[in-house]
Formats: C-alpha cells, sequence, structure tokens
C-alpha cells in the first residue's frame, strides 16, 4: 500500500506566466495526478511586471502581507513545498510560512528556480545575513535545477540534502509534426522583453542584419517591461522584418515554435536559471542562441546545439545569425538533433519521474 503524502505548495502561480510559476503549475497538476496525495496551494503571484524583482516597496509588503492569514493551511499537511525568490526581500516575505512549519516539524522543500541565492547570500552583511541563513537553514530539502546551481542551497545545508531536478516543456510541443522552412532566418524570441533578458542585444542585432541585407523574420513574444516600454517600442519601430506578437500561450506558442528555426535568448538576468523556454525551443527544433549564463550550459552545448555569444554583445549575437544565414544546412541537421536530445532528456514525464523520488 502506497504511503499518503499531504503537499502545501507555497509560491507564484499564473498568472502572469514566468518559469517559476509555469513550473509550479505542472508540479501541483502532477502531485494531483497521485491518488495517494493531497495538495494544497498558496499562491504569492505578484501581478505587477516590472524588472525591478527583489527591490523593496511599500506596494509589495502590503501585497506579500496579504497572505500571511492563510498560514494556518500548513497545519493540514505534512510537507510544505516553497519557491521563494532569491533576494533578501524573496525570502524574507515567506517568514511565517517558514517559522510556522519548522515549528510544527514539518518536511521543509526548497525549490530555487535559478542562480543568485547564494550569490545574494555573500553580498548580504549583519543580522541581515544571519536572518537570510537562519531561515534557509530550516530546510529540509533543496532542490536545484541543475548540478552547477547546488552552491545555492549549500551554505545552508548540507550537499547530501540537495537534489537536482532539471526543468522540463510539455508534451504536445513534440505532437505537431511540421515541415521547418530553412530559406531564410526565422527568429524567436520568447520571454519577458526586460533589459537583462537581453531584448535590446536581441533588436540591435536584427538591426545590423537589416542594415546588411540579411534575410530573415523574427517573431518576439512576451510580456514588455512596462519600465521600458518607450524605448523597445522605439527600436521596434527602427525595425522592417520583426514583429510584436504578445503574449502566447497553447496553440499560439506552439505554432510560434514551430514556425522558427532559431531561438534567441541573450540573457544575463541574474535570477536566471534554466529557461524552460529553451527546452521548449528544442523540442520544436530550433538550433538555440543563448549567453553562457546560470544553468544553461548544463543543458546547451557550443556548436552542438546552437552557439553560446557574449553577454551585452549585439555585434557577437549578429555575428552566429550570419554564421547560419550563410550555413542553412547545419542549421538543418540541428534542429533535428535537437528535438531528439530534448525527447531523451526532458519530456514531462521525465521530470514527473525526477520530481517524486525526491519527494
Amino acid at each position: 500500500m502506497m504511503k499518503s503524502r499531504s503537499i502545501l505548495m507555497i509560491g507564484p502561480f499564473p498568472e502572469p506566466t514566468t518559469g517559476v510559476s509555469l513550473a509550479n503549475k505542472v508540479v501541483c497538476d502532477i502531485l494531483k495526478e497521485q491518488s495517494n496525495t493531497k495538495v494544497g496551494v498558496i499562491n504569492t503571484s505578484y501581478s505587477r511586471f516590472d524588472e525591478a524583482i527583489g527591490k523593496f516597496s511599500f506596494h509589495k509588503l502590503f501585497f506579500n502581507l496579504s497572505f500571511y492569514p492563510k498560514a494556518y493551511k500548513i497545519l493540514s499537511y505534512k510537507t510544505i513545498y516553497i519557491t521563494p525568490g532569491q533576494t533578501f526581500f524573496g525570502v524574507v516575505k515567506y517568514t511565517a510560512f517558514i517559522l510556522l512549519s519548522a515549528l510544527l516539524r514539518k518536511e521543509i522543500i526548497i525549490h530555487v528556480h535559478g542562480n543568485h541565492l547564494g550569490n545574494e547570500y555573500k553580498t548580504l552583511t549583519g543580522i541581515k545575513k544571519k536572518i537570510f541563513h537562519y531561515l534557509l537553514s530550516k530546510t529540509t530539502k533543496g532542490i536545484v535545477l541543475s548540478a552547477s546551481l547546488k552552491g545555492n542551497m549549500t551554505p545552508f545545508i548540507p550537499e547530501n540534502k540537495v537534489y537536482v531536478l532539471p526543468n522540463f516543456a510539455e508534451d504536445y510541443l513534440l505532437k505537431t509534426a511540421t515541415k521547418k522552412s530553412f530559406e531564410k532566418l526565422q527568429i524567436i524570441y520568447l520571454s519577458n522583453l526586460m533589459e537583462e533578458k537581453g531584448i535590446f542585444d536581441l533588436l540591435d542585432a536584427l538591426a545590423l542584419l537589416e542594415a546588411n541585407h540579411i534575410p530573415y523574420e523574427a517573431k518576439i513574444a512576451g510580456a514588455i517591461d512596462y519600465t521600458q516600454k518607450e524605448e523597445i517600442e522605439k527600436r521596434f519601430s527602427r525595425l522592417t522584418n520583426a514583429t510584436y506578437v504578445g503574449i502566447v500561450k497553447g496553440n499560439e506558442k506552439n505554432s510560434l515554435l514551430h514556425w522558427g528555426t532559431i531561438f534567441v535568448l541573450p540573457t544575463y538576468y541574474k535570477m536566471e536559471g534554466q529557461p524552460i523556454s529553451i527546452l521548449e525551443a528544442m523540442a520544436t527544433g530550433n538550433v538555440i542562441l543563448t549567453t553562457k549564463h546560470a544553468g544553461i550550459p548544463d543543458v546547451i552545448q557550443d556548436k552542438i546545439h546552437g552557439q553560446f555569444f557574449e553577454k551585452r554583445n549585439p555585434q557577437d549575437l549578429y555575428k552566429s545569425l550570419t554564421y547560419y544565414a550563410e550555413n542553412r544546412e547545419e542549421l538543418s541537421k540541428i534542429s533535428q538533433s535537437n528535438t531528439i536530445y530534448f525527447t531523451k532528456n526532458f519530456t514531462r514525464l521525465q521530470f514527473k519521474k525526477r520530481l517524486l523520488d525526491i519527494i
């Protein structure tokens, strides 16, 4: 007879859709599929999207305090699964949940979706450092996205308590078989449009393609950081062959990914972990152009799955794009092998098995 489980998930869920909120939704769905598991949720999703993540504001303070009354739910569950932020305030806002769970001797699972938590701890001093360490040391099990990211949890718990759970992409992306066209570069960007995700670097690289008369078409999707909306729109206005398609989901996202041949993510986002969008792009046969950042090199190999280019360097991205414009047969070859690589490593079924093994 299978042992019964009860798990309370505390963290962001869609909307808005981010890598963390999407992952939490899938984890929740997987747990609910288990007949022996009772699942509860406290949704901490912050509705305003901007790039100032981890910075204090009174609006965020009052918002975070608003879900504290829901802490009573902890009483009814054996395991508390938390996906905190990676800054001081991103962790501290979960204080009531962590302390109450520890007081009641609950199992506390902390799932870190990035590579900034350890760096944040190093920069803290005095009482803030002690508080940060005290809260995270209450963790029973830590989960990170790849082996190179274990250092985000080892300052707080022993390494043998830190587990690796690679990200995934949804299987429906594999079900639509479409023949891609490699006549010209068909470029996609699927992430939030914000400076640290490299949106300006991409738009500047596209401007270089147009200035040098290299045929391409680009479709750019995601939520726009409202603090940079004016500058983003200004860069778009200078381009002829790039289209902003808004926020895409389901069939729209599926169609976009299958249309593309090159996926570009020029990220240097400090909270980055292992972007789900990269795995989605590989599932649908896109060549990956991205940066050696956070956990990305754990899943992408240079010249095998695409190319790495320098952070904050539109010229270097332009060089990578022109390489594939001149070597379209290689574009086609990598496209096919990326789908195979994804199928062997990053499906929802593989994610489910790893998740349940850890829990």
